[in-house]
């Protein structure tokens, strides 16, 4: 079995990372291989509505000028996958938004190999925006068949500086919780 988590975030070793590392931590003492991949901060861009995805049907977009395709092929083999993103002005960062709606569009033109997988978001936030940015990437794990997990509260901690989300101990819990629920759903699909 596979976790991987796709981290929105620009700013690496940030507050978003420092969330999906939790999560994966408490995945990877469990036995489960976890991996992360950067999307924020690189030059992903957004779905331009071709369609020729629906078309070729190879499981890639027909744009190769960016990181997607190079990293599409772990995603379908994924059994769980996490996104993760910070707050800005209340949404998700273009670089996930991008992602998602690329990988979701591809996806779906090839039989929708995310299907019963397991789908998680984390957000990290200043002062808000957690609620609606789970809400649009559940919408995404929702039209691709994928299993959503509970956890504690929302899988959201709050912070402003590189750290600052350390301090948030309910957050830090509710990141493990959601890494033991993951490994706990995993076990039951996969028995």
């Amino acid at each position: 079995m596979k976790v991987l988590a796709i981290n929105g975030s620009p700013r690496k070793g940030g507050n978003t990372e420092q969330l999906l590392n939790i999560v994966l931590d408490t995945i990877s003492k469990a036995g489960i291989e976890t991996k992360m991949i950067q999307v924020g901060g690189t030059d992903i861009h957004g779905c331009r509505g071709c369609w020729a995805c629906t078309k070729l049907k190879n499981g890639k977009c027909a744009y190769n000028d960016d990181i997607l395709n190079s990293i599409l092929d772990e995603v379908y083999s994924a059994d769980a996958l996490i996104l993760g993103t910070p707050s800005y002005f209340s949404d998700m960062t273009p670089e996930l938004k991008a992602f998602i709606d690329r990988a979701g569009v591809v996806a779906g033109s090839i039989g929708n190999p995310l299907k019963h997988k397991i789908g998680a978001a984390v957000v990290a936030q200043r002062r808000e925006g957690g609620s609606s940015i789970q809400a649009t990437i559940h919408h995404m794990f929702l039209m691709r068949e994928m299993i959503i997990p509970g956890s504690t509260y929302w899988n959201f901690g709050f912070g402003k500086d590189k750290g600052d989300i350390q301090q948030d101990e309910e957050a830090k819990q509710n990141m493990v919780n959601l890494g033991e629920n993951i490994v706990w759903l995993l076990n039951k699909i996969n028995k």
